[in-house]
């Protein structure tokens, strides 16, 4: 069941190929330094005033298109589909702010609430560095460890967009309180994250964050390849991510958030327990919790 091409080097690589060819010029891709060309800015260089705007969004429709053919068989075999760019107004997915991916019961943009099963935020980045030698040769010089660029979710600012479009959703109404948010990333994290994704997804913000690169380095020196509580996974095999998908999809999850006096939900633990299954406990008690809230 290991069939899967997960992001790797190669991948990196085909995307400046494809890109140079049909899309961008070497200048939106590579940094022009005195030593040549090249995706970050190696250790020890200077940036020579450069930044590099234009590759973002190009590696981002890149990304995007990647991982919808990648998880594309494994919403098929759920009987739904992975579809880019969803918009779901009663949710807070406008087209100004979509779902990069969602597992879809309908393979449209516009969906409703009750059709999306999972919406995946997608992270990801160019991770190792490259250099670029005219006409079309593109090597590999060394792993994110050798180049001043923090990539997909080594970037604290990646994270805080990922956690607050996810929080977005998660306010946006009890519509979403059924629908699982996965991010995508292709990179570890760092140690100051550790925590924080564990408690994201203990308290039902965030399921996973996920990287689906499963060897980002080129050497042994260590790296976060998972959180103690999996709030963050490195994915290394097809089984492992269909197993995640499955889980996520049949599981009967809901999310719920209040912050109300001990005595208050003392009271509403109270009245839950009167019902006569777990099933029609947790129903009570989460009728209880969005009335207390106002929905």
């Amino acid at each position: 069941m290991n069939n899967m091409n997960f992001w790797n080097n190669e991948t990196e690589i085909q995307f400046f190929k494809e890109a140079i060819k049909n899309f961008a010029s070497v200048e939106q891709l590579f940094y022009k330094l005195k030593d040549g060309y090249f995706a970050y800015i190696p250790k020890g260089l200077n940036a020579e005033g450069q930044t590099l705007q234009a590759r973002n969004s190009l590696i981002g429709q890149y990304t995007e298109k990647w991982t919808k053919d990648l998880l594309s068989p494994i919403a098929e075999k759920f009987g739904l589909y992975a579809v880019n760019g969803v918009v779901c107004e009663e949710i807070g997915l406008t087209r100004s702010s979509s779902a990069d991916l969602a597992f879809c019961k309908k393979d449209c943009i516009n969906q409703k609430a009750s059709d999306i099963k999972i919406i995946f935020e997608i992270k990801m980045s160019v991770v190792s560095n490259y250099q670029y030698f005219n006409p079309d040769t593109i090597k590999l010089i060394g792993d994110y460890k050798n180049h001043k660029g923090n990539p997909s979710l080594l970037r604290s600012d990646s994270m805080l967009k990922a956690i607050g479009k996810s929080i977005n959703i998660r306010v946006s109404g009890f519509e979403s309180a059924n629908i699982p948010i996965v991010i995508l990333g292709n990179s570890p994290i760092t140690n100051n994250y550790i925590n924080k994704v564990d408690y994201l997804k203990e308290c039902g913000v965030v399921q996973h964050f996920l990287s689906l690169n499963p060897n980002p380095t080129l050497s042994n020196f260590e790296y976060v390849h998972s959180s103690q509580k999996n709030g963050f996974l490195t994915i290394s095999s097809e089984e492992m991510l269909m197993n995640i998908c499955k889980r996520l999809i049949e599981s009967e999850l809901h999310y719920f958030s209040s912050m109300i006096s001990k005595k208050d939900l003392g009271q509403l633990i109270q009245i839950s327990s009167k019902e006569k299954s777990d099933e029609k406990i947790a129903e009570k008690f989460l009728s209880l919790i969005h009335k207390q809230n106002g929905y």
